[in-house]
């Protein structure tokens, strides 16, 4: 779970998060959305204030909907994608706006839960996906642990095994792995269709 020290680390930094922002890693969402349907719905955990990962979702049709644990970047989010539904909460807390989706990404988020917290978020997105929906997810591909380099907290890696694992209970199968031109690892899964 995330603590209070850890929204408070995001929160007091958020302005300074949105303008270290970059877009490396638009490619990655922009091919992955392409396989998403027209129109469709996608969830983005962790949204921060949209920029680039929701812009590039809304770019591509989709409609967006945005979960951030930070009022600032929450506001943010609000303000850059006035069409896109937002809720500020943590995503442990969330109820996803109470919907199904057909696409959920989480670039930047997964590593910085603890990793019981980790394994019920793959859990809840496998129920939170359309039958065939897919779900994108940051992590480097090996286990590992660190400090993040903007709020000091600790971040683990459960690895691709790990992951691959987690996926498989929650009913998904992962399709693929990609690296962007900063160097991050991207998960690809897809619900398997029942």
């Amino acid at each position: 779970m995330l603590t209070e020290q850890h929204l408070n680390g995001w929160e007091h930094i958020a302005s300074v998060f949105d303008a270290a922002r970059s877009d490396i890693g638009s490619d990655v969402v922009r091919q992955w959305a392409r396989h998403l349907p027209t129109g469709g719905n996608v969830l983005d955990l962790g949204c921060g204030s949209g920029f680039p990962i929701s812009l590039v979702l809304a770019d591509e049709g989709l409609t967006v909907f945005g979960v951030d644990a930070s009022p600032t970047l929450v506001s943010m989010f609000r303000r850059r994608l006035g069409g896109a539904h937002a809720a500020c909460a943590t995503v442990q807390d969330s109820d996803f706006f109470g919907q199904t989706f057909d696409g959920v990404v989480a670039i930047g988020l997964m590593f910085l839960l603890v990793e019981a917290d980790q394994r019920k978020l793959i859990d809840k997105v496998g129920k939170a996906l359309r039958s065939g929906g897919r779900f994108l997810f940051s992590a480097p591909r090996q286990p590992c642990v660190w400090a993040d380099m903007q709020t000091g907290q600790r971040s683990v890696s459960l690895g691709e095994i790990e992951y691959r694992r987690i996926l498989t209970g929650a009913g998904m199968r992962l399709i693929d792995t990609y690296m962007d031109e900063g160097g991050s690892h991207y998960f690809d899964a897809a619900l398997c269709s029942v």
